[in-house]
C-alpha cells in the first residue's frame, strides 16, 4: 500500500467516524466525565497495547494540563503498573488485571473508560463488569460493532473499522475532543 492510500484510507475512517459516532454519546461521555471529576471521584481508563498507551495518553493529559491551566484531576491508567499487572496476572489471572484494579480504586460515581479495538479484550469487559457492579459509568472505545462492551457500555463510541490501526487513530481524535471539552466544562466551573 503507498503512503498517499494509506493517508486516504485514514481520512475515510475520521470521515465514516464523524458521520457515525453520534454526537449526543459524545456529549454524554463528556458530561459524565466531568460530572465525576469535578465531584473527585476517579476515572480509570485501561486498553491493552496501543490502546494501553493510549489510556497513558489519556490520563497524563488530565492529571497534568490538556490546553489549560488547571487543577490535577483524579485520572488513573490500570494500564500503567507493571508490578501489580504482572503479580495479579501471574498468580491469578490475566483477564482480571484490570477489574482487580477497578475494586481497588473504583467508585460509585466514577468512571470506567476501555479502549479496545475490538471490543471483546477479555479484561477490558472484566473491568467494565466490575465498574457496573460499583455504579460507575462505563464508557467504551472500541471499533465497529463494539463488541462484547457494547452491552455494557453506558456510552459507546464505536469507530466504523476493523483495522486496528486505523481504529486507534480515530481514538485519538475523540479522546483529545473528550479531554479538551472536560477540561474546559471543569475550568468554567472553578
Amino acid at each position: 500500500m503507498s503512503f498517499a492510500a494509506y493517508m486516504e484510507d485514514s481520512i475515510a475512517v475520521l470521515r465514516r467516524t464523524l458521520e457515525t459516532v453520534d454526537a449526543a454519546a459524545m456529549e454524554a461521555a463528556i458530561d459524565r466525565t466531568a460530572q465525576a471529576l469535578g465531584a473527585n471521584r476517579a476515572l480509570l481508563v485501561c486498553g491493552n497495547g496501543g490502546s494501553a498507551s493510549d489510556a497513558m495518553h489519556i490520563t497524563g493529559e488530565l492529571v497534568g494540563r490538556f490546553l489549560k491551566e488547571r487543577r490535577g484531576l483524579k485520572a488513573i491508567c490500570l494500564s500503567s503498573n507493571p508490578a501489580v499487572i504482572t503479580a495479579w496476572g501471574n498468580d491469578y489471572s490475566y483477564d482480571t488485571i484490570f477489574s482487580r484494579q477497578v475494586e481497588a480504586f473504583g467508585e460509585a460515581g466514577g468512571v470506567m473508560l476501555g479502549l479496545s479495538t475490538s471490543g471483546n479484550s477479555p479484561n477490558v469487559v472484566a473491568a467494565f463488569e466490575q465498574a457496573r457492579a460499583m455504579g460507575m459509568t462505563t464508557v467504551a472505545l472500541t471499533g465497529e460493532g463494539g463488541g462484547k462492551l457494547a452491552s455494557l457500555s453506558d456510552v459507546l463510541l464505536a469507530v466504523p473499522s476493523r483495522r486496528t490501526p486505523l481504529i486507534q487513530q480515530a481514538h485519538i481524535c475523540l479522546y483529545h475532543y473528550l479531554c479538551e471539552r472536560v477540561e474546559a466544562r471543569l475550568a468554567e466551573a472553578g
